[in-house]
């Protein structure tokens, strides 16, 4: 087997027996990406010198006997959502194009602490506003099981780095399923952990209370690894949870779901659901069953409104934020002639500086929280939202995790919907609960669906800080689809152009 198509805990275990050298792995996923990216669009940026002199530290440690993390020397690909130091972080926007941070994100720092090897910034929706990437104002990165497909949003570019054996794993953020939605697109595990159970100092703030940075990879085990590097409390962040982090590596070895109560969400199903992402979804159910886990139904009614809340929240949320796009601190800076005042350059700067989508969420949010209108609709937003909350604290009563797709199709063509807002949204409407609460939730792959022969996503949703029971069901889930197709998913996928593996 190629060494690229190795899972990251293969490549983990050949780093350590001294088969290969972190140099040697680093380097294949480079020639990878120059052999791929050209067509799959997934990073902004190449940090190759740097990671090739981490790389070659990494592997000085190793010679030397020094005790090293089980992730130090694997290759990792960071959404450009992420602060930096001295790296170009864009968020995906001409705002901030060509800004270097003078410091780490706190996840990049813990990312650094366990000698993971950062290859680059990776392509997103302008700051996390979208389902499909094509609001970059670098251009749309490409699904790499068909190369006329979108890869989902906003994390397009981290999933579709690990998905074309960029990189074994990566690093997206979630806001409302933008983790879990292009994981499912492309055909891969990924995971939005427990709102503050990941720092989000350094993360570049599209909706506070909803964004969550978590992790890509091709399995579930992987993805657990990762998700323990970067767990745990930051006292920088003051949404932070001081809490211990629960073992998801053991987690997802365990692969026993005997016993477990398995709650379908009667609401995330049905109508508007793609016929082979449904039957899927079926499937799974009843391989649940054969494993041993019981199938309750549960009701969640005020799910149906979480998509109109979500886009209430969020946009206000985005509105604020993004008001420090000046141009007077950082950035882009547009009109300053030394004759127009600082109000004409700022609007000059924002009109051409931030995308259409982008403006389109800024004009929602500042109207929703103007004078008279807040209480009307944010505030109620905010009151649908605890009902939210209180549907899934019920249906945990009666389930240990719920499951549902996680997106109602497969990928759609790029520009099929960029002209249509509202349909873009309703790719979310699985994932945004999630986020509405606060809670955990995985996205990992079950199958191709009948119509287009694409992946398709399976969501597992646990309580806040029961983040492990994602990988329980995830990795006994993912073990007996192994068994049942005699090979692990990705040797379905078809193989690029010039690839490496």
């Amino acid at each position: 087997m190629s060494l690229l198509k190795k899972t990251a805990t293969e490549q983990a275990q050949a780093l350590a027996a001294k088969q290969i050298s972190a140099t040697e792995l680093v380097q294949e996923h480079y020639a990878q990406i120059k052999a791929v990216d050209n067509e799959v669009k997934a990073f902004l940026y190449l940090d190759e010198k740097n990671a090739l002199a981490q790389a070659a530290t990494i592997d000085k440690k190793r010679a030397a006997g020094e005790k090293l993390s089980p992730l130090a020397g694997i290759p990792l690909a960071l959404k450009d959502v992420m602060a930096q130091a001295n790296v170009p972080t864009t968020c995906g926007s001409k705002i901030l194009e060509g800004w270097r941070p003078p410091y780490d994100a706190t996840l990049v720092t813990k990312l650094k602490a366990n000698d993971v090897v950062i290859l680059g910034k990776t392509n997103m929706d302008e700051f996390a506003m979208g389902s499909s990437t094509e609001n970059s104002a670098f251009g749309p990165t490409h699904n790499p099981w068909d190369l006329t497909r979108i890869p989902g949003g906003s994390s397009g570019g981290s999933a579709a780095a690990v998905a074309a054996f960029e990189a074994p794993i990566s690093i997206g953020t979630d806001t409302g399923g933008s983790i879990r939605q292009p994981a499912a697109v492309c055909g891969i595990v990924g995971v939005k952990p427990t709102y503050g159970s990941v720092s989000r100092y350094g993360l570049i703030a599209f909706s506070s209370s909803l964004d969550q940075a978590g992790p890509f990879a091709r399995t579930v085990e992987d993805a657990a690894m990762v998700h323990a590097a970067i767990a745990g409390f930051d006292p920088k962040d003051s949404t932070s949870i001081n809490s211990p982090v629960p073992d998801f590596v053991s987690a997802a070895r365990k692969k026993d779901v005997k016993g477990l109560k398995i709650g379908v969400v009667k609401e995330l199903s049905g109508d508007g659901y793609q016929t082979g992402v449904a039957e899927k979804f079926s499937q799974t159910l009843d391989l649940l069953v054969s494993l041993g886990a019981q199938i309750v139904e549960v009701s969640c009614p005020n799910f149906q409104y979480a998509l109109a809340a979500y886009y209430l929240v969020a946009p206000s949320e985005c509105s604020s934020n993004l008001a420090r796009f000046d141009a007077m601190r950082y950035g882009l800076r547009v009109g300053d002639d030394g004759q127009r005042s600082a109000e004409e350059v700022m609007n000059l700067t924002r009109q051409a500086g931030f995308g259409r989508e982008v403006k389109r969420r800024i004009i929602l949010g500042t109207y929703a929280l103007s004078s008279g209108y807040y209480d009307a609709y944010y505030g109620s937003a905010q009151k649908v939202r605890t009902l939210i909350k209180q549907d899934f604290d019920n249906a945990f009563k009666s389930a240990d995790v719920l499951v549902s797709p996680t997106a109602p199709t497969t990928a759609f063509k790029i520009g099929e919907k960029a002209n249509d807002p509202l349909a873009m949204y309703l790719n979310d409407i699985a994932t945004i609960p999630v986020n509405m609460a606060g809670i955990c939730g995985l996205s990992l792959p079950n199958g191709l669906a009948s119509e287009d022969q694409l992946p398709s996503g399976f969501q597992i949703m646990a309580p806040a800080m029961a983040d492990d029971r994602l990988y329980l069901v995830g990795g006994a889930i993912e073990a007996a689809l192994k068994d049942k197709w005699g090979k692990p998913f990705w040797e379905f996928a078809p193989k690029l152009k010039g690839s490496k593996c």
